[in-house]
């Protein structure tokens, strides 16, 4: 594995992992010794998680005197149990590398098949618990959030957009009333939660897929991308607009190069080289805050990443015009 260096605006200031043949640019994080004990769990809002199909080892702080940062989305954040598994990474793994763990816990909580909406009914309320004053969130969801809202296999769907409209259904997978609200609510939710224990939540982007237009990688900025910067914005909580940044290093890589980051296949899921991409993307994302929270906890591998720079890409010159005026 090779890190690129891509300055100036037209490749985005951030290190970038191209496939290579001379090893990987980042170290897994290590397990722990005495890992939790194994637990299964039923998720009722999400049928792809019942205890037939999963059992989950939700991570915990390793030392609960010193600050953690929760890291909560679905499986492009942590896929499976988080060991490679198909070969199949999230970015939640190899970021750990770039924190001082004798600084700050490093928690990847996120899970799986999860939306916004099965993530805050079924798994948010243990990690709320968790949260004390001086921790922090970063939440990165929308992969699953266009699912059927009601369904007998996963019933995890949310309404688009950030507004206040509800629909109340009777759930065909829980067999229980619900009232299911917009990926913006539900998003505003965590975060005002977290506050609510004196915690610092943080927005991101949903990573983008392997999907081009134009030459160019798809961002989502009308949609789930689009959405979670407003919910950001709304609530004045740090927006890490990774669908943008990743999109810019993958046009600066070239389509080709980037099939190296993905499994073929699996959808959105990248493989160790795109995970670890990703992790300095988020970094660098972090970087380029105004004043970023988590800058006195970056290990010293995360030295040499520079702040994302997202100030609008010049126009592509298009050359002679052909017409005749």
């Amino acid at each position: 594995m090779k890190l690129i260096f891509h300055p100036g605006r037209q490749g985005l200031s951030v290190l970038a992992a191209l496939l290579m043949s001379d090893g990987l640019p980042l170290p897994l994080p290590a397990q722990s010794a005495t890992p939790p004990p194994a637990a299964t769990v039923s998720q009722p809002g999400d049928g792809a998680l019942t205890a037939a199909r999963i059992r989950h080892k939700p991570m915990m702080p390793a030392n609960p005197a010193l600050p953690s940062l929760f890291i909560i989305g679905d499986s492009t954040v942590r896929n499976g149990e988080g060991n490679g598994g198909g070969g199949q990474w999230g970015w939640g793994e190899p970021i750990v590398a770039l924190f001082d763990t004798n600084k700050i816990n490093v928690v990847n909580r996120a899970l799986g098949g999860t939306s916004s909406r099965t993530y805050y009914l079924n798994l948010w309320p243990a990690v709320a618990a968790l949260l004390k004053p001086g921790d922090f969130v970063i939440m990165q969801f929308g992969h699953n959030d266009s699912s059927a809202i009601n369904d007998t296999t996963r019933a995890r769907g949310t309404i688009k957009g950030v507004g206040g409209e509800t629909q109340e259904i009777d759930n065909l997978l829980t067999k229980k009333h619900e009232v299911v609200h917009t990926f913006g609510w539900y998003e505003r939710a965590m975060i005002t939660e977290a506050r609510a224990h004196g915690a610092t939540p943080m927005v991101c982007s949903l990573i983008p897929r392997n999907t081009w237009r134009d030459g160019h990688a798809a961002r989502n900025t009308k949609d789930y991308a689009g959405w979670a910067g407003q919910v950001a914005a709304a609530t004045q909580a740090p927006f890490l607009d990774i669908n943008e940044i990743i999109a810019r290093q993958y046009d600066s890589l070239g389509q080709e190069n980037v099939k190296a980051l993905f499994i073929a296949g699996a959808g959105p899921h990248t493989s160790l080289a795109g995970a670890q991409t990703n992790a300095l993307c988020v970094v660098s994302a972090l970087k380029a805050l105004p004043a970023d929270p988590l800058a006195p906890y970056f290990s010293e591998a995360a030295a040499g990443i520079p702040p994302a720079d997202l100030r609008p890409l010049p126009p592509v010159p298009v050359g002679l015009s052909p017409f005749k005026n």
